[in-house]
């Protein structure tokens, strides 16, 4: 039960630093090229990301991390050492979904969805500033999230 507990905790801890370096690649790779210019470097983010974009990454990603959270959460709850981390790890990850969800999912649709054809350059550019506002939360939540979970696996590796 313990290898298996241990191996549970390596691959949130696993799945979570994917999870943060593809939010930092998105961050300082992606986000400055579709946000350079709105609303026309939208349409060229678009045209770019016709095959795959990151609506169609994060989605099974952040599914992935959440079942591997709980999984890790069950087996390592009774280790006192690691508990509280892997829960408040657990914790960052929801909330960093759910201001997803609430915040950037409506946004996305304004923004590429909509785009021109429905909204004036001046409210795409609003919305565009609202949404790098609070992707930077979303990246706070994920560095907070991924040191969370390393200090578990470490506490837990430990005892």
């Amino acid at each position: 039960m313990k290898r298996l507990t241990f191996l549970s905790i390596l691959s949130h801890l696993w799945v979570q630093w994917i999870m943060l370096g593809s939010i930092l690649a998105d961050t300082f790779m992606l986000y400055p090229n579709i946000f350079y210019n709105v609303p026309q470097s939208l349409q060229t983010g678009m045209d770019f990301m016709k095959v795959a974009s990151p609506h169609t990454y994060f989605p099974p990603l952040g599914a992935a991390s959440i079942v591997t959270g709980i999984l890790a959460l069950a087996l390592g709850w009774r280790f006192k050492v690691a508990r509280y981390w892997i829960l408040f790890s657990m914790l960052m990850i929801v909330v960093e979904g759910a201001v997803s969800m609430i915040f950037e999912w409506p946004r996305n649709e304004i923004m590429f969805i909509e785009g021109t054809k429905m909204h004036s350059a001046a409210f795409l550019q609003q919305t565009a500033h609202e949404f790098l506002i609070v992707h930077w939360f979303r990246v706070a939540f994920n560095i907070i999230a991924s040191i969370l979970i390393f200090i578990g696996f470490m506490r837990y590796d430990k005892s």
